[in-house]
């Protein structure tokens, strides 16, 4: 156990490194985790790192199952990394700067969250992607995301809905019912409480069911909102999420 737990804290450290643009070094006791894989693996930690917070405050309460799926060309690399990233960011909205790559495996762990891993080298819609899925005592989340161009992140799914839309500091997510007038009824609401929209897209899979509206806001949600907004004709669920700058 403490030769596990050694290792562990080596790559925790090596991808602290690389997140902070210091210089990669090779983990001695991991077979192929070289410099050059941890500086191609950089952009998908912080991808993971984002996912894992979205999908914690989306799911909300105890947190008892995350699922990290490494899809495309992303599956064939080393994915302890990943997976730990994707803690470190699923922990941080309640632990904060208590949590990091180092002591990310350790904390999930003394809370009883359970890690399932799996691969899909068949996607093919991203070059590399990255799926998370967590269950609570509120219900199961799931988000995807991938790096698109220059290394730019974006969110492409929301409980399997499909969306293309970058991370924000602010953002508000709602699952309503595929109808017209049901975004100028949001849009409406939030300008009547001083929330501007800095942007909007809506995912569906079919004509006139159900879909998720994905806003990113340029302020938090005033207090007692997000409850005010679940009572607009239409509305299901409605989530205001924080990410990290």
């Amino acid at each position: 156990e403490e030769a596990q737990a050694n290792v562990a804290i080596d790559v925790a450290e090596q991808i602290r490194d690389v997140i902070l643009g210091l210089p990669a070094r090779s983990a001695v006791n991991i077979p192929g985790l070289r410099p050059d894989l941890m500086e191609k693996l950089r952009p998908y930690l912080q991808l993971a790192e984002t996912l894992g917070n979205l999908v914690s405050q989306l799911a909300g309460g105890r947190i008892e199952a995350l699922t990290v799926k490494l899809q495309g060309e992303l599956a064939t690399n080393e994915s302890q990394p990943v997976v730990v990233a994707a803690l470190k960011g699923l922990l941080s909205h309640a632990l904060q700067e208590r949590v990091n790559y180092v002591n990310a495996s350790i904390e999930a762990k003394e809370r009883g969250i359970r890690v399932i891993e799996t691969r899909d080298a068949s996607v093919k819609d991203y070059t590399g992607s990255l799926y998370l899925s967590a269950k609570g005592s509120l219900g199961e989340h799931s988000v995807s995301g991938a790096i698109l161009g220059d290394k730019e992140i974006r969110i492409t799914s929301i409980n399997d809905f499909p969306v293309n839309v970058p991370p924000n500091r602010y953002m508000l997510f709602t699952l309503h019912r595929d109808m017209p007038g049901i975004i100028g009824k949001i849009g409406s609401f939030l300008g009547s409480f001083n929330v501007n929209i800095a942007s909007m897209q809506v995912g569906r899979k079919i004509l006139r069911g159900d879909a998720v509206m994905v806003l990113s806001i340029d302020d938090p949600l005033p207090e007692g909102i997000l409850s005010e907004i679940t009572k607009v004709p239409g509305i299901r669920e409605a989530y205001a999420v924080t990410l990290a700058e």
